[in-house]
């Protein structure tokens, strides 16, 4: 749902907002869109992920859960991916900041994961992770993206060359293959069957 205002939002003004409920917004070209709540699969999957991380011995403070990322769009845009994992620059910014958000002068994580729900091309949320959140994160300049699509049985590695992603796709048995990550030994069908016990 998208909350409609009479003026478009800032940045400072969208980290200040607070409706009295328990919705969870992005930010989305100076517009509120309620993300609503964060399905079972996403957070089993991004949990499993930190528990992945933390073993090939990344510290429990540079991986994100409920962490934004501002990026560029027509307007201010704030992302609110699955999971960051920051570079050591990306985490020294964002140490002691009132708001966990990475702005647009701060650098770059070194991965954004999203759990993309259930969608075809054309839909609203199929259209926001592989191709709106694909052109933000490129633009500002973050080498790796992980889409992980339970729906379509895939996980997609996107890793920035020049300025647009190179694809490469993951199922079943496959091992992901991470430029930033080469020590990780992890199948698709790992990650993709995090959430089923």
């Amino acid at each position: 749902m998208t909350i409609t205002t009479n003026r478009r939002m800032t940045l400072e003004e969208y980290l200040n907002y607070d409706d009295g409920t328990d919705a969870r917004y992005e930010l989305v070209n100076g517009v509120l869109v309620e993300m609503g709540a964060e399905s079972t699969l996403n957070t089993q999957i991004a949990m499993f992920l930190v528990a992945i991380f933390l073993q090939l011995g990344i510290p429990y403070y540079r991986l994100g859960i409920k962490q934004q990322i501002a990026v560029s769009s027509n307007e201010v845009t704030a992302r609110d991916p699955d999971l960051i994992v920051h570079s050591h620059e990306s985490v020294k910014a964002i140490e002691g900041l009132k708001q966990a958000l990475l702005d647009a002068n701060m650098p770059a994580p070194a991965l954004v994961i999203e759990v993309v729900s259930p969608g075809e091309p054309g839909d609203k949320n199929y259209d926001r992770d592989y191709v709106e959140k694909r052109q933000e994160y490129a633009a500002r300049g973050i080498q790796e993206y992980w889409l992980i699509d339970p729906h379509h049985q895939a996980v997609l590695v996107l890793t920035l060359q020049g300025q647009s992603y190179q694809e490469q796709r993951f199922t079943g048995a496959m091992v992901i293959a991470s430029p930033t990550f080469p020590n990780l030994n992890l199948t698709a069908e790992q990650i993709l069957n995090a959430g089923k016990g």
